[in-house]
């Protein structure tokens, strides 16, 4: 089995080499990642800019790009092979509810599943990689779970089980203190803190964004309550935006405005 690995915290953090040296014996794993931190950089592509692919001394590859832009690159040319699995994370802090909007580490995963591969993201709760070993074991064993869809994915022997996008977030607990595994839907924040304002050496104002709001639907059943209760929490995402439940209300919407625009340039006439 071949594994890509990224992340958006960048090549050298924490999360990715406990990951990486977590699979490293179940599979073929090659890490390209972000050379700088690159988080709430979702699925952003580069494109008005030159990026170059360097080479550390462990062998990891690192871009100076998006989490994205680093997915795409080894997809469409820089491994000359196509990986059965893309991770990404460990991250450095949850990605949960609204937050996978934005986060990077969530937009490299998805990257992969847009090229029809399945793919894992993987945080952790809290930040500062508190018990960072648990995770990338935990980790490890989910993928070991899931090495037989893998290999029917990678085979094509079903059509009915398609490439699958995973977003997984494990608490920062010793091993025997996290309670199990649950699959749950995103809960939902509030909006955003206040923003931040500085004054520059200039004397011109600066922003920065505030921090992501508490959780306002942490209810029973979403990511934001398993994890509270010391569960690893587990949620498939899909990519399709659309609001399938109004479709018909839109359609019939528009269907009437445009009839009523038609009626009335006919009486003008």
């Amino acid at each position: 089995m071949k594994i890509l690995i990224c992340n958006d915290d960048g090549y050298q953090a924490t999360g990715i080499v406990a990951l990486y040296e977590a699979l490293k014996d179940i599979a073929d794993v090659e890490v390209v990642a972000p050379e700088q931190n690159n988080s709430a950089k979702s699925n952003a592509l580069t494109l008005h800019s030159p990026m170059y692919v360097q080479t550390a001394a462990n062998g990891f590859r690192y871009i100076n790009g998006t989490p994205a832009d680093c997915v795409h690159i080894a997809m469409t040319g820089l491994l000359g092979y196509r990986p059965d699995l893309v991770v990404s994370g460990i991250n450095n802090g949850a990605n949960m509810g609204d937050d996978t909007i934005y986060s990077g580490t969530v937009g490299a995963a998805m990257e992969g599943y847009l090229f029809g591969i399945p793919a894992i993201a993987f945080s952790q709760t809290e930040k500062g990689w508190a018990h960072i070993d648990v995770a990338a074991r935990r980790a490890r064993d989910m993928v070991v779970q899931l090495i037989p869809s893998l290999e029917v994915i990678a085979e094509g022997q079903s059509p009915t089980v398609p490439p699958w996008l995973l977003n997984v977030n494990i608490p920062n607990l010793p091993d025997e203190q996290i309670q199990g595994v649950k699959v749950a839907r995103l809960g939902r924040r509030h909006a955003a803190e206040r923003v931040i304002t500085q004054t520059s050496p200039r004397g011109e104002t600066m922003y920065w964004i505030g921090g992501a709001g508490p959780a306002k639907d942490e209810g029973d059943g979403t990511d934001f309550h398993a994890t509270k209760q010391r569960f690893i929490a587990i949620t498939p995402l899909q990519v399709d935006l659309t609001d399938h439940e109004r479709l018909p209300y839109w359609a019939q919407s528009f269907s009437q405005a445009a009839a009523s625009a038609a009626a009335l340039a006919s009486a003008r006439t």
